[in-house]
């Protein structure tokens, strides 16, 4: 079944404009999804709003929406005075210029759109503009409208059509310095990154998403299947993380050679300490005992 366009409406460079459609090019429809139910009755559950400070149930024409001002304060604000300031739609990609491809930081990309031409009326100008950023190796940085919020749209040529991605604003983007500035520069050997260098080498591959495998997701199939079916289902128990110290050194020789590293046995003093806890722990109990 075709998938139904998600905005219709025109791409325009300069005075060349052409009719086009718009289609969410990423889906969640295939992940499993639970609903909350009565585990008695087995009957699906529906949430109602409920006032935070009365504990009372709101019925529909008593919701708003409101801004918090400071903790517990809130300034309303109605349907009417949002949609005074909502941005009118007028059903156009209005192209503003055209960046290197390498300059769209990738923490800026948000939601993926194919856009096809509408109709034949318009395949030719569609053609000549996604042929003309296939020549320049550029990408179209445009403004849209979509759920009355404009939003900043690079275009760039995909296959016959072109894809369209959505882009955050700076105020969305979060500032890398304040998770990097306290991470430490420790002194390491040539020996070690040249290493880590070959380790890399050795697993270059070529981006191919056929490969990527969501195990999760098919834990989850298996989960309701066998549920369903009557079936036990049997926890899995987690791999024990290893607690013994690792010289980096010895794990980046061993990784090069494509098996796990030797784990270091605890040392001595460590080993005698803990029949001493056991110990005193025992004198103490038998202290309060006695």
């Amino acid at each position: 079944m075709a998938v139904r366009a998600y905005w219709k409406g025109s791409l325009k460079l300069s005075l060349v404009s052409c009719p086009v459609l718009l289609y969410p090019a990423s889906t969640s429809v295939d992940k499993t999804r639970f609903h909350m139910i009565n585990k008695e009755t087995g009957n699906r559950l529906k949430q109602q709003m409920v006032d935070a400070e009365t504990g009372d149930v709101v019925e529909s024409d008593q919701k708003g929406r409101g801004y918090e001002l400071k903790k517990g304060e809130y300034v309303e604000v109605d349907k009417e005075e949002l949609e005074a300031v909502q941005i009118e739609s007028n059903h156009t990609i209005d192209i503003d210029g055209f960046v290197p491809r390498d300059e769209i930081d990738k923490r800026y990309i948000n939601h993926p759109y194919y856009i096809a031409p509408d109709g034949k009326a318009g395949i030719a100008a569609f053609a000549v503009i996604r042929d003309a950023m296939k020549d320049k190796d550029r990408v179209a940085l445009a403004r849209i409208v979509l759920t009355n919020r404009e939003h900043i749209i690079a275009i760039e040529p995909l296959g016959k059509g072109l894809l369209g991605i959505t882009l955050r604003y700076p105020y969305e983007v979060r500032d890398e310095d304040e998770y990097f500035d306290d991470i430490k520069n420790p002194k390491i050997s040539k020996d070690m990154v040249e290493l880590a260098s070959h380790i890399l080498d050795s697993k270059a591959a070529h981006f191919d998403p056929g490969k990527f495998k969501d195990q999760y997701e098919d834990a989850l199939k298996t989960l309701v299947r066998r549920k369903a079916a009557g079936k036990p289902v049997k926890a899995v128990e987690p791999e024990e993380r290893p607690d013994n110290v690792i010289s980096l050194m010895d794990a980046l020789k061993q990784s090069l050679k494509g098996r796990a590293p030797a784990k270091r046995s605890a040392p001595a003093r460590r080993a005698a300490h803990r029949p001493a806890k056991k110990a005193h722990r025992s004198n103490a109990r038998a202290r309060k005992a006695g």
